[in-house]
């Protein structure tokens, strides 16, 4: 039945409540005083045809009710037929065309009282509301679920809800009227157009509205489907939307956008790389914690990312087009980077945040979540104090039935909708833990003999996990997860998998570094390392390819600094320098800083070279951090999370200047991974593939003091492979297996010059450099230099 006119017959009552101690948490940042009205509107609408009566709310600030001393007035007025008005329907969530109007419905238990809030764009930016839409609790819900279809002109119209209830954060509620809350669902959110820029009166938090969707929204993928990469294959590429393209060195027509990475998609291609894996770019405040910075004079941001604010839409400033269209061309760009990325032959995952939300503890931003249903969506303790085993104020309460059901949804829609391959999950174990007033019988319908689980505690078998691995969409994408929290849980090698499941192998970076930089007691780790972890996953069931190997990520060191620092230098990032990670395992090669003698920055691109061998030759998924590639430089700061600036910023100028040399290098590898048939094997290496030597052949040396590792492998491509690796300070002759009737070739030599460290075909006077090494080849020998590592080819003797 619809309505016609609509007239406010259920208003919502709005109450002043006594304002509630704080609660006691342990949260890793704090938030930024809000502006006066942040976060609130201006709800004094533009439509005058309405009666004189009035409704006075308090436009309270933070999570107090009394906070703040702005007033804004509500005018209840019947409207003029502007929208027509039914009950709706409860699935699906979030808004949704359909039958020549839209529909509403979003999920919230405890909430008595719901307002659907409609706002014009140009409201928006005023700070007003331009219609209020009071629910039936009657007929506009059924069981949890609030529900309303509405039919009329949409055209830049935008939405909202409000919600009424108890304000007891002692009991988990934190219900507040005045407050306009996004739709969890929500598929675009507005706000600010441009990246960085500042609300209305300076404001960091200026009201948020969701995107109404529209019957002609479309989008041509142009025959688009999945690449479907077997993930043996696959090659990532860690990269920032922004700090891809951002610098006035790519000559991009759109930095810093989805647009401007599409623009340098070739650079991708040319480094063979066939797999993007994209930092946060589902909505977020980047000036979430806006402040002066009086080290640099400049102010921070949140560059990175993780810190989401909707988990269904795409980062808005990351797009070309911003508020534009209200959002719905940011969708398309970035529908435009994963076809064209597919076009090229790579496939694109998202790094996605499910651990915590920009809302933090009771001293944040009521936003979505907390004014929807803040006991459901956030893991509590009995007299709601936050639980933070993300370190950044809350955690989400990924094991609810209602909240796993969400994520499953979101991560559906990326797929299906933006065509997205996989995902990686940030601080993935905390998905393992047990939810909020964990209860067997709740979970699974009965009770677990000798459960004694809390609130918090880790799952063998993890509801969400378990929905999504089981999902008939889900599994047949790439799942990866870091597989630890801030809250000490650490679980690589152990995360809940179903066979499926891949993680960032953290044990493999600490263990290659170590190894690299020459430390004692490390070579057996990194020859299981070379292997692709089976002590951690082959007695699980799992695969090589169930390790995403690397070296360096967004966060830590650099390539370049892991070789020229011994410490972090992370004063500019006004935390003196009691931020990031103190054991990054890096060594400076002698001398700290970039201002070194020739032989130390020789030595440092020796190392370079090395581990970017030890990537590319390791069983399992090797990842590449963006700028890694030509030897990008933070300055020693491994916690770069706040600065939108050069030292986040992909060089390219660096890069053209790389091109002959590590670039250059770094691509030949790639192309011989890509190659080698026994390089990206689907189960872990046997004695009838991979040989191990020492300094002579069929001889390992797994000592103490031992830091000389060799293998062979035998590749149905190649032929067989000899492989080294010399982390001494001293010099080495090794002797080679014989095998008669072959001679072995050097290809790599990272101790030599570029472009004599990787002889490709068209390496100037090949032959000579190869001619060089006869007499020892002829001997069966071949000299390594201190911190160097080789790969030699067989060669029929005739051929030779």
């Amino acid at each position: 039945m619809e309505l016609a006119p609509y007239t406010s017959r259920f208003p919502c009552a709005t109450k002043l409540r006594p304002r509630e101690p704080q609660l006691l948490t342990n949260p890793k940042r704090t938030f930024p005083k809000l502006k006066k009205s942040a976060l609130n509107l201006d709800t004094r609408g533009r439509h005058s045809r309405r009666s004189k009566s009035s409704l006075v709310v308090s436009a309270r600030e933070g999570g107090g009710p009394e906070a703040g001393t702005a007033t804004a007035v509500v005018t209840e007025k019947p409207m003029l037929g502007r929208f027509r008005v039914s009950q709706g329907y409860p699935a699906p969530f979030g808004a949704t065309a359909r039958d020549g109007g839209v529909n509403f419905a979003i999920y919230s238990a405890n909430a008595v009282c719901a307002t659907l809030c409609l706002i014009s764009l140009s409201d928006l930016q005023d700070s007003k509301l331009t219609e209020q839409i009071p629910l039936d609790p009657q007929t506009n819900k059924t069981g949890d679920v609030w529900h309303v279809f509405l039919k009329g002109d949409f055209i830049d119209m935008l939405y909202g809800y409000k919600f009424d209830g108890e304000f007891s954060p002692k009991d988990g509620n934190y219900y507040d009227s005045s407050r306009i809350l996004l739709d969890p669902y929500a598929k675009a959110i507005l706000s600010r157009g441009e990246f960085g820029a500042l609300g209305t009166d300076g404001n960091c938090w200026p009201q948020m509205a969701c995107m109404i969707p529209s019957f002609d929204d479309e989008f041509d993928w142009e025959g688009d489907l999945p690449l479907k990469y077997p993930q043996r294959d696959l090659i990532i590429y860690e990269l920032h939307v922004r700090g891809f393209s951002r610098h006035e060195s790519s000559g991009t027509e759109f930095p810093g956008t989805y647009l401007g990475v599409v623009e340098k998609l070739d650079h991708l291609k040319e480094l063979g790389v066939n797999c993007l894996e994209l930092m946060p770019c589902q909505e977020f405040n980047e000036l979430e914690y806006f402040g002066y910075n009086s080290v640099l004079g400049d102010y921070k941001v949140n560059f990175w990312g993780y810190s989401t604010v909707n988990y269904f839409s795409p980062m808005i400033r990351y797009s070309s087009a911003g508020m534009h269209n209200c959002g719905r061309d940011a969708i398309n760009e970035f529908k435009l980077l994963v076809r064209e990325a597919h076009r090229r032959g790579i496939e694109v995952f998202m790094d996605v945040v499910f651990n915590h939300t920009a809302e933090g503890n009771e001293n944040g931003p009521i936003l979505s979540f907390r004014g929807v249903d803040n006991s459901v969506y956030y893991m509590l303790a009995p007299k709601g104090e936050f639980y933070n085993y993300s370190g950044c104020g809350n955690t989400f309460n990924c094991n609810n039935p209602v909240v796993r059901q969400f994520i499953v949804d979101c991560l559906r829609y990326w797929v299906t909708e933006m065509h997205v391959d996989g995902f990686r999950f940030d601080l993935a174990s905390i998905m393992t833990r047990g939810s909020s007033l964990w209860d067997a019988l709740n979970v699974y319908g009965k009770p677990i003999e000798g459960d004694l689980l809390t609130t918090g505690s880790p799952l063998s078998s993890p509801p969400l996990l378990d929905m999504i691995s089981n999902d008939p969409i889900l599994r047949g994408v790439k799942l990866i997860a870091e597989a630890w929290d801030t809250g000490g849980l650490y679980q690589v090698g152990t995360f809940p998998h179903w066979g499926i499941w891949s993680e960032w192998n953290g044990k493999y970076r600490d263990t290659v570094r170590q190894f690299i930089k020459g430390t004692d007691a490390f070579s057996g780790a990194f020859a299981q390392c070379l292997c692709g972890s089976p002590n951690l996953y082959q007695e699980g069931g799992r695969k090589p390819w169930n390790s995403v190997n690397f070296v360096c990520a967004h966060d830590g060191f650099t390539l370049a600094d892991l070789v020229t620092y011994n410490n972090k230098h992370n004063l500019s990032n006004g935390e003196d320098n009691n931020d990031g990670e103190n054991h990054n395992n890096s060594w400076n090669c002698g001398q700290e800083g970039e201002f070194a003698s020739i032989s130390v920055k020789k030595l440092r691109k020796r190392q370079m070279r090395n581990f970017f061998v030890c990537l590319m030759v390791s069983q399992g998924v090797p990842m590449i951090s963006m700028g890694d590639e030509y030897g990008h430089t933070k300055g020693g700061n491994n916690n770069t999370y706040c600065h939108d600036s050069y030292v986040n910023y992909m060089r390219w100028d660096k890069k053209e200047e790389s091109l002959t040399d590590f670039f250059r290098f770094c691509c030949h590898m790639t192309k011989f991974r890509r190659e080698c048939e026994s390089l990206g094997l689907d189960d872990f290496p046997t004695a009838k593939r991979l040989q191990w030597h020492g300094h002579a052949p069929g001889v390992p040396d797994w000592s103490e003091t031992s830091r000389f590792v060799a293998f062979t492998l035998i590749d149905s491509v190649k032929g067989e492979i000899y492989i080294a690796f010399n982390a001494s300070h001293l010099p080495v002759m090794i002797t080679l297996p014989e095998r008669p009737g072959f001679r072995w070739e050097p290809l790599v030599d990272t101790s030599k010059p570029a472009p004599y460290d990787f002889l490709s075909s068209d390496v100037p006077e090949r032959e000579v450099a190869v001619q060089q090494y006869a007499h020892f080849l002829d001997a069966n020998l071949y000299p390594m230099l201190n911190y160097s590592s080789i790969i030699l080819l067989l060669f029929p003797e005739e051929n030779a």
